[in-house]
């Protein structure tokens, strides 16, 4: 580290300032990039549609600009994905970032433009490493490599000139020649697509190398790991790299996963720093390890508000700007950025847990989900799956609820369903695959934790008796039309209330 210890000073000095002034000026920074936003896709064919030129105010803005989605802005991105340019943002765009999609499509398509990869994505992931050694000046985490654990990558067919990939991948496609250096495995190796074949591969070559970071959804953080003990013949990751002393982790709810990570460090603990980003940009990083909240970045690109939950579906829905929410509520977050996203609703609710300076967590999705491995099945995913698997073996549903199954030491996560049959299949075990398949059909996140069992084993589905789901709503008391059994839950509370009803 003594090499480059003064040009690390000079960046971690360099990077604090930038960060203490938003955090110090967060009205008058988010007002900034407002004015910038506007101004670079006024003569965009989107700006032009709703006058951005004429917008002189945030309140100009939300007047006269709609919330959007992914469905509203698809048949943009679309023609974007084609080769036309100059739609939603002016700068050239030939990446995309791929993730899991809406009910009516499998996978989403974000427009990556180089401003949102150098002022959001690799910017904010520098400032996650700063934030770090502002706690830990001692730190000797620059000595070694930070293992990277990407996604997938292909070229998009529909134009030589477009790619795309898990939002990781493009990252590491792009990245900086110094970001090329201190990370690992080589980069033939983390865009590979056959993720066995790539854990394999991604253990032989990290074992030997002195990684001193971890940087990945848990889910395949740890399949990796499994596979490291098994050619150590160890169950300490220090044993292996003795030098590691951070796992960067996000995408998913850390809470579940987090004492199985403390085990695999049995004698000397390690940090743990959570990140908020998505495709579609990268929104907070934990500055303080002692606390839950994640400082909200404020000049990286994006501009936010907030809409309250009363608010969430209605034409017209209001939202508030920074200096108007409240700690503790639950807030749908909406964006605008550097990649041509026009108040687009991410899909995630937030709470503020700080005021000064401004502190975020995920509190959920908009819908009942399952994101324990980062597969983000939604409601309208179950059911589509429930209705083909019905389909195909005679049945007829009642109700249903399913919750995840957490990875242990020995064996893959799952999803668990409870499932109430008015007609039952004439299969049962052909109906449980092609519930199975129709989930990979509907969401490629779930595809790709599912391919040979290598994250997801094959859904676990109990029977639930005629009226039992009702008498689990009566036992609570919450029988009646309001209330209803939820589809589906990120953890298993509801799930192992119900278990014993299946056995009545």
């Amino acid at each position: 580290m003594s090499i480059i210890s003064p040009a690390l000073k000079g960046f971690i000095k360099l990077r604090q300032s930038a960060i203490d002034n938003f955090v110090l000026n967060p009205i008058d920074t988010q007002q900034q990039v407002f004015n910038n936003l506007i101004s670079s896709a006024q003569h965009t064919e989107y700006g032009k549609r709703f006058n951005f030129y004429r917008l002189n105010t945030v309140s100009d803005f939300k007047n006269n600009v709609p919330i959007t989605d992914y469905d509203v802005l698809k048949p943009f991105i679309h023609r974007i994905m084609e080769g036309e340019q100059n739609i939603l943002w002016p700068s050239q765009i030939s990446w995309f970032a791929k993730s899991s999609g809406t009910t009516s499509d499998k996978s989403k398509f974000i427009p990556i433009s180089k401003e949102s990869l150098d002022d959001n994505h690799f910017k904010a992931g520098k400032d996650t490493l700063a934030l770090y050694l502002k706690q830990f000046p001692q730190s000797d985490i620059m000595s070694g490599k930070c293992l990277v654990i990407g996604g997938s990558h292909q070229v998009n067919q529909l134009n030589t000139e477009s790619f795309y990939g898990d939002l990781s991948a493009v990252m590491l496609q792009n990245m900086p020649l110094v970001g090329q250096w201190v990370r690992t495995p080589d980069l033939s190796i983390a865009l590979m697509d056959e993720w066995e074949q790539k854990i394999e591969m991604m253990a032989q070559s990290t074992i030997h190398d002195n990684v001193t970071q971890i940087a990945g959804v848990p889910t395949w953080t740890l399949v990796l790991i499994k596979r490291l003990f098994e050619i150590a013949g160890t169950d300490n990751l220090h044993d292996i790299w003795p030098d590691l002393e951070l796992y960067i982790h996000g995408g998913v709810s850390f809470k579940p996963y987090r004492t199985q990570f403390q085990s695999l460090f049995p004698k000397r603990p390690i940090h743990f720093q959570e990140t908020y980003n998505a495709s579609e940009g990268f929104f907070a990083v934990q500055d303080d390890l002692t606390q839950e909240g994640l400082l909200l970045l404020l000049n990286h690109g994006i501009f936010y508000e907030f809409m309250p939950m009363e608010e969430v579906g209605k034409e017209d829905g209001k939202t508030l700007s920074l200096k108007e929410v409240e700690l503790g509520k639950n807030y749908a977050l909406v964006i605008s950025t550097n990649c041509g996203l026009w108040r687009y609703t991410v899909g995630d609710t937030i709470q503020f847990t700080s005021l000064n300076p401004y502190r975020i967590k995920v509190s959920g999705r908009l819908k009942h989900f399952i994101n324990a491995f980062g597969e983000e099945v939604i409601v309208d995913n179950a059911d589509y799956a429930i209705a083909e698997a019905c389909h195909q073996t005679g049945a007829q549903v009642n109700d249903y609820s399913a919750a995840p199954v957490y990875m242990t030491n020995e064996t893959n996560g799952a999803h668990e369903w409870i499932i109430e049959f008015e007609t039952p299949p004439n299969n049962f075990e052909a109906f449980v695959s092609a519930l199975d398949l129709a989930l990979q059909h509907i969401n490629s996140d779930y595809e790709a934790k599912r391919h040979k069992d290598i994250a997801l084993r094959r859904p676990i589905v109990h029977i639930m008796p005629i009226n039992g789901f009702k008498n689990w709503l009566k036992d609570k008391g919450k029988l009646g039309g309001q209330h209803k059994v939820p589809r589906l839950s990120n953890d298993r509370k509801f799930l192992e209330e119900m278990l014993p009803y299946t056995k009545r």
